[in-house]
């Protein structure tokens, strides 16, 4: 079993998890079975009951495990299931120690951060290296170097290097190279420092990822080689991506990390095939058509908070060789002139989210959506509004209204889950992971999906209430997929509307670059479909940026 463990020096937001995810990606090329973990410093269990402005989505996984966004994208670059087993933090940590500790666990022991949180630290990881079925661990951890509660997860991997044996691990460090207008100058000082901050620890990296705005010249490598103790060629450059992040992989490529990471662990891999993700990466870069989407969200001014969504829409619209303009627009703004907003849109997209704020304006988009025959997806949330809507404005259900908004609602026609009535903690008590779903003979979601049974990803706390199932069915309001059971709604569609679907389930959380959503997929489709001008915007226009060449897609050493 061979390690990786990936660290970020000088500032936060430098990418680490993107770095991990496209190492990933090359390794998996070359052959090689890759598992990712993320360890997150901070406090609180998990991000479950974080603010989405704080700290982006929240990613679920398969075993309803509330995780990181890295891990979105550690599973969307590679071919990675994970659970609750990849993503450890501070709060998982201390919690697990006291419980031993009030148990007995520890026999009397004075209970230190060594060994016993280190201790616990290390199991993680071990954990998955006794599984056998990988021959590579990549393990992230979060925040800065320096940072005081990540000290404990240095440590730990301090004592996990010396105990498999270097010769079975590379350290990488993620770090800035800025560049200071005035002097015309890239300047190595931070990188030194953090890398000096590493050593304090006892920690050496072999190889500097170094995100910087130009390009790193001879000089300024041989530099960090020098003051770092790092191999000339193990100092990778990592320039800002140009057009979209699934060029970093061919970045990372051009800079032949993969290959030294593959030499320093000893590996002997297969060259990799990188001809379909550049013809992605093409596809992005440089579409035959585009079309307009609008978002309407609570949270659209953090760019990470609906990040799977927007990924998902870039998977979809590459497969069908299409670009897209996001128009990103707030839901507290659409309380009036809805059309203004929206007129000039091919389709809605309305993702999930919590509370009342904003939910009007999410109504008002989707009747647009519903009477100007645009196609609409509703995520979560989305579906819940589709569905007042539809309610008052087609069912004459003048009251229609979510027991999350107004718990006393005359017409509750989305309610609190029957599971969730006792439930008065917040963390991890939600209807969360996979759930099977059925889906409805002679329906539009048969046809998109081409399978009777799927299995989809939740996080949930309210449904759909089946005693307006009927009222609501006799307007045109289908329930084209349930639980098994029959009890629960899980997917709805309008008859004689193009394209209207809306889940109680995250799609976005089970699409990747070369395999999008079918529901995505489906939406990207009837945009096409959908021009406001009546016909999508084709390769021709002059506004539009010509095909790149293979050669071009990222900068050569």
């Amino acid at each position: 079993m061979k390690y990786i463990f990936i660290t970020g020096g000088v500032v936060s937001s430098l990418g680490k998890g993107l770095a991990a995810a496209s190492l990933g990606t090359l390794l998996e090329l070359r052959g090689l079975r890759v598992v990712f973990q993320k360890f997150d410093p901070y406090l609180n269990v998990d991000p479950g009951t974080m603010n989405p402005f704080q700290h982006g989505e929240v990613y679920v996984l398969n075993d309803g495990a509330e995780t990181d966004l890295d891990l979105g994208h550690y599973e969307r670059f590679t071919n990675c299931v994970l659970s609750r087993h990849n993503n450890l933090t501070s709060g998982q940590v201390y919690e697990s120690v006291i419980l031993k500790e009030r148990r007995g666990d520890y026999l009397g022991k004075t209970v230190q951060v060594i060994p016993h949180v280190t201790d616990v630290i290390k199991d993680r990881i071990r954990e998955l290296s006794d599984e056998n079925k990988y021959d590579v661990v990549i393990t992230e951890i979060g925040g800065t170097t320096g940072d005081i509660e990540g000290l404990p997860f240095l440590e730990a991997i301090r004592q996990f290097i010396l105990e498999v044996g270097a010769q079975n691990v590379v350290n990488m460090h993620v770090t800035l190279v800025p560049y200071i207008k005035a002097a015309h100058e890239l300047k190595t000082k931070p990188t030194q420092q953090s890398v000096a901050k590493l050593r304090e620890i006892g920690l050496q990296p072999q190889v500097l990822i170094c995100r910087t705005e130009n390009p790193l010249d001879r000089d300024v490598r041989q530099k960090l080689s020098m003051f770092c103790s790092v191999s000339p060629k193990a100092v990778i450059e990592a320039r800002d991506v140009e057009h979209t992040v699934y060029e970093y992989p061919l970045m990372l490529h051009a800079e032949e990390l993969d290959k030294l990471v593959c030499d320093l662990l000893h590996l002997e891999t297969l060259e990799p095939d990188l001809a379909n993700w550049r013809k992605f990466v093409e596809r992005v870069i440089s579409p035959k058509k585009r079309v307009k989407i609008a978002v309407v969200g609570k949270y659209i001014h953090l760019q990470d908070a609906y990040k799977s969504i927007y990924e998902s829409l870039t998977h979809a619209a590459a497969s069908q060789d299409c670009g897209i303009d996001l128009k990103l627009i707030d839901a507290e703004s659409l309380q009036d002139d809805v059309d203004s907003h929206l007129k000039d849109v091919t389709g809605v997209l309305i993702p999930g989210g919590f509370g009342e704020r904003g939910v009007e304006g999410k109504i008002r988009a989707a009747q647009f959506a519903r009477e100007r025959k645009v196609p609409y997806l509703g995520l979560c949330l989305g579906m819940q509004v589709a569905t007042i809507e539809f309610a008052r404005n087609v069912c004459g259900i003048k009251n229609a209204n979510s027991t999350e908004f107004d718990k006393d609602a005359a017409e509750p026609v989305i309610s609190l889950l029957e599971e969730q009535r006792g439930v008065r903690t917040k963390g991890a008590s939600m209807r969360l992971g996979t759930w099977p779903t059925k889906i409805a003979h002679g329906t539009l979601a048969e046809n998109i999906y081409g399978q009777a049974d799927v299995l989809e990803r939740h996080r949930h706390r309210y449904e759909f209430n089946m005693k307006y199932r009927d009222r609501m069915t006799e307007k045109g309001f289908t329930i084209s997929g349930t639980s098994p059971d029959g009890t629960l709604a899980e997917l709805i569609e309008l008859r004689g509307h193009p394209y209207f679907l809306a889940c109680q389930y995250h799609p976005e959380f089970q699409s990747k670059p070369n395999k999008p959503h079918p529901l995505f997929k489906g939406f990207i489709q009837a945009c096409l479909s959908h021009q406001p001008d009546g016909a999508p915007r084709v390769a021709t226009d002059p506004l539009l940026p010509p095909r790149v060449p293979d050669r071009e897609l990222v900068p050569q050493r």
